[in-house]
């Protein structure tokens, strides 16, 4: 009893000064979710635990890397694979880490288009969730500098040769950017910063905003309908929870979150201990060399389908094809501009354009993988002008759709 009244008097205390029950109330109890959504809209979660799981082992790594290009190869493939105890597990977790957590991010972002999350007030919830896209890539990006193996060094001079912008020949950009003429300790100590301390605050910061822009215009929910949410939460709070059309975040929710954080859990450490090498480029088991160019340089999986957009044309037109692609994905909204708010199944065209968009972006990670020879080549052109063409198509669907709801 003596221990219950110190608790409820120190929770006063820090309600008084920092309002924790209105923060509780606001974040929690009264934050009010469709009932009508399904385990996709969990993948915010899975990816918020993912990144504390890739920071709590970043940490231990970091206590035992060396940003230095004599050492950081043998830190990570000898010291901490086989002389710190346990050393093995954490860059295991934080590999598979890396991988899974653009894995989430794609499925939250087709998610969010399927289902047309972006729309009719929830421009900033897409562009601050492209943020934290474009975090997590220099973050990846970043890191993949770090074992100091042959493809982190040279799949660090093809992407910072892009900052020379073609024919524009800014060459002393991108010896800016490495603090040398080619990749060396200067840049690996700068990607390290980056990687450790800059980028992690910039992703806190962006996680931060994208749940701030989720609290007020609320989840969008399966059938894209209107929800007049006060009316639901007046009739969940008299008991009528059969009758009222959203749930509160905390606990009811949350516990649904819970459930697919475990079976995600399930696959994750099932990965790491059995099939942690798909997360590990077997070329970067070699150590860098600048004397010997491997025969097919290509970044991870997760940045294959943008690679394969710059390769098939020539250094400019690559360049503003490739800026394109990046950019394309932040205007969406400003794009699709139909006030049919509905998922894409019910949407028409708009399913053909969503479907194809996925298939051609698969088509554009698996040939990415491939060398740029013969009918590879031929195909990586068709799917790069595929994507680059999706953008007016998807301004073409919107006219027809901005038509059908006129006429009705």
């Amino acid at each position: 009893m003596a221990k219950f009244e110190k608790a409820n008097s120190l929770n006063e205390w820090l309600d008084q000064r920092l309002a924790i029950n209105t923060i509780k109330r606001v974040m929690n109890t009264e934050y009010w979710i469709p009932k009508d959504i399904n385990f996709l809209w969990a993948m915010g979660m899975v990816l918020a635990a993912t990144f504390a799981i890739l920071t709590i082992s970043g940490i231990f790594l970091l206590m035992y890397y060396k940003p230095d290009t004599s050492m950081a190869f043998d830190s990570v493939n000898y010291t901490i694979m086989t002389e710190v105890g346990y050393g093995w597990l954490w860059r295991h977790i934080h590999g598979i880490g890396a991988s899974l957590v653009f894995l989430i991010i794609y499925i939250h972002m087709f998610t969010g288009i399927y289902y047309g999350s972006y729309k009719k007030g929830r421009e900033l919830i897409w562009l601050s969730g492209m943020g934290l896209f474009v975090a997590f890539s220099a973050e990846a990006f970043s890191g993949y500098m770090l074992p100091w193996g042959q493809m982190s060094y040279w799949a660090g001079m093809v992407i910072t040769n892009l900052f020379s912008g073609g024919s524009l020949e800014a060459y002393g950009l991108v010896e800016w950017i490495r603090g040398d003429y080619v990749p060396g300790d200067a840049f690996l100590t700068r990607f390290f910063m980056l990687h450790v301390f800059l980028l992690p605050l910039v992703i806190i910061g962006l996680i931060v905003l994208h749940f701030g822009t989720l609290r007020i215009p609320h989840v969008n929910n399966q059938e894209g309908a209107e929800i007049d949410f006060e009316e639901s939460a007046d009739l969940w709070k008299a008991g009528m929870k059969k009758e009222s059309k959203v749930i509160p975040f905390s606990p009811v929710f949350l516990s649904k979150d819970v459930f697919v954080l475990g079976v995600y859990f399930m696959l994750f450490f099932y990965l790491v201990f059995y099939h942690f090498n798909f997360a590990m480029d077997p070329v970067n088991f070699d150590p860098a060399d600048g004397l010997k160019t491997p025969a097919h340089i290509y970044p991870e999986w997760y940045f294959l389908w943008s690679y394969e957009i710059l390769r098939p044309f020539n250094k400019d037109i690559g360049l503003i094809a490739f800026g394109i692609a990046q950019a394309a994905l932040f205007f969406l909204p400003f794009i699709d501009r139909s006030p049919n708010v509905a998922p894409a199944h019910k949407r028409g065209l708009f399913k053909w354009w969503f479907w194809i968009l996925i298939l051609d972006m698969i088509a554009l990670t698996a040939l990415g993988k491939l060398p740029p020879e013969g009918i590879f080549n031929d195909l990586g052109l068709f799917f790069a002008i595929v994507f680059l063409l999706m953008g007016p198509a998807l301004f073409i669907i919107t006219m027809f759709e901005k038509k059908i709801e006129k006429g009705a």
